[in-house]
């Protein structure tokens, strides 16, 4: 008989980080009282432990298939595109977001749209009954003798049952509450994650098949749970979302099968999540008229357009500290903008309260947004209006220069397309810009000369 050897160790369950004693605080990412006790076995050496282990010689990377023809479609367009055009076969995709923002309606509805096509799906929840999960099912219109679904939280259960069945895709939901036997720690626990994770990770890779994780996440917004878990995926996406907002995006964080700058856009309505195909016209909907302190941003989301409005309010404080709230943009890239229309433009900001909106609860991350937040504080702070019909974009450097975007004409067909007469751009754009339709361009180099186009 092999004697298991227990010992005793502390880990933080927030990085991961390991302490044969008690600690208050993590030394690694210095929060407090993280640190929690736990039974850990000494590994024994099984078959299929080694995640990689093919026993394959190199060969040359020419030799090696490709695996660009044998991406499947989910069925929703919009996982697809942020996925990068459908699912690899081994891959495992790991899905975090707030609670009740989504995740399970997504995957259960992508999973549902799969089965539809004749694939055979297994989806395993750790939070629901399986009559749970068929209401649900139900709501979102996805019965189908195809789609398998099983509550179970052990990790040996489950690899012993996809052996068995052998289905194209499998969702587990969610990781935190899946448990192995080779570790003694309590559910949710830093080292049944780490562990649980990489026995199903090491499943997807054997059979080839796509694997989906629902992770929960932690009150900053990251995954709960060890970051070495993100790691060990091929795919982290997060489901976006503000409370009282119908719209949902889903965004990819990493993904070694294609790009993290593709986002795809939800309504969430009664039947469940609906795909948004022209996510502008959603955004611009509710756009006031002749209201001061509004503008139109043309951005740049992966290969996508969107068109959103920036929206600012400058007004004059009666407190001894202005007050500069941000919502949708980076807080720092705000005040870098203030900092600049007071010097290069002259405008006396530092007296007056600050807030800045992105409407429609998305957010922007990309430089091109810069021109359009000094745009809408220009707008407010003067009380006059920016043309309904015009957008704007550009980076603004700290000169008071007007900075060249990238894709610029796609910005401005996308603008074209939904009745825009002017844009407002970089200057050092208009090299090998080809603009032949009945949208006008105006070119600007300084934020002066685009506020002096803008308002004059």
């Amino acid at each position: 008989m092999v004697m298991v050897r227990v010992k005793t160790t502390y880990v933080c369950q927030e990085c991961g980080y390991s302490s044969p004693k008690w600690l208050g605080r993590c030394p690694d990412c210095t929060r407090w009282h993280t640190l929690v006790e736990e039974r850990v076995a000494a590994p024994v050496r099984q078959k299929g432990v080694m995640l990689l282990n093919s026993g394959a010689s190199p060969v040359a990377i020419n030799a090696v298939g490709s695996l660009s023809e044998e991406r499947v479609s989910t069925g929703v367009g919009e996982l697809d595109r942020v996925l990068g055009g459908g699912m690899v076969p081994g891959a495992c995709v790991l899905v975090g977001g707030d609670p009740g923002i989504g995740k399970s309606t997504l995957l259960l509805q992508a999973m549902g749209e799969f089965a539809k096509k004749g694939h055979r799906v297994l989806y395993v929840s750790g939070e629901e009954s399986m009559r749970q999960i068929r209401l649900r099912g139900e709501r979102l219109g996805v019965i189908n003798d195809n789609l398998l679904v099983w509550s179970e939280t052990s990790v040996e259960r489950i690899v012993e049952k996809a052996g068995e069945i052998k289905p194209d895709a499998v969702v587990v939901d969610s990781i935190q509450t899946m448990y192995t036997e080779a570790v003694e720690s309590s559910t949710g626990s830093v080292s049944q994650v780490r562990e649980a994770s990489l026995k199903l990770i090491s499943l997807a890779k054997s059979m080839e098949m796509p694997l989906f994780l629902v992770g929960h996440v932690t009150k900053d917004g990251t995954i709960a749970g060890p970051r070495v878990l993100e790691h060990m995926v091929d795919t982290v996406l997060y489901f976006e979302g503000k409370t009282g907002y119908v719209y949902r995006v889903l965004r990819a964080a990493k993904n070694r099968y294609g790009s993290v700058m593709e986002i795809g856009v939800f309504e969430m309505k009664a039947g469940g999540l609906a795909e948004v195909h022209n996510p502008s016209e959603v955004f611009l909907a509710e756009r006031p008229d002749g209201a001061t302190g509004s503008c139109v941003v043309a951005s740049l989301e992966g290969t996508r357009t969107l068109l959103v409005e920036m929206q600012a309010l400058v007004c004059k404080t009666f407190f001894g500290v202005p007050r500069r709230t941000v919502v949708g943009v980076d807080y720092n890239k705000v005040l870098l903008m203030v900092a600049v229309l007071e010097k290069k433009a002259g405008m006396a900001l530092s007296g007056h309260d600050i807030f800045v909106k992105v409407a429609g609860g998305i957010r922007l991350d990309e430089p091109a947004s810069d021109l359009a937040i000094v745009a809408a504080l220009a707008s407010n702070y003067l009380e006059r209006p920016i043309n309904a019909d015009t957008v704007v974009f550009g980076e603004v450097g700290l000169a008071g220069e007007v900075r060249a975007v990238a894709q610029a004409e796609q910005r401005v067909k996308e603008a074209e397309k939904l009745g825009f007469k002017k844009c407002v751009l970089p200057r050092d754009n208009r090299k090998g810009l080809s603009l032949e339709g009945a949208i006008e361009p105006v070119w600007v180099g300084t934020v002066k000369e685009a506020i002096d186009a803008l308002f004059s």
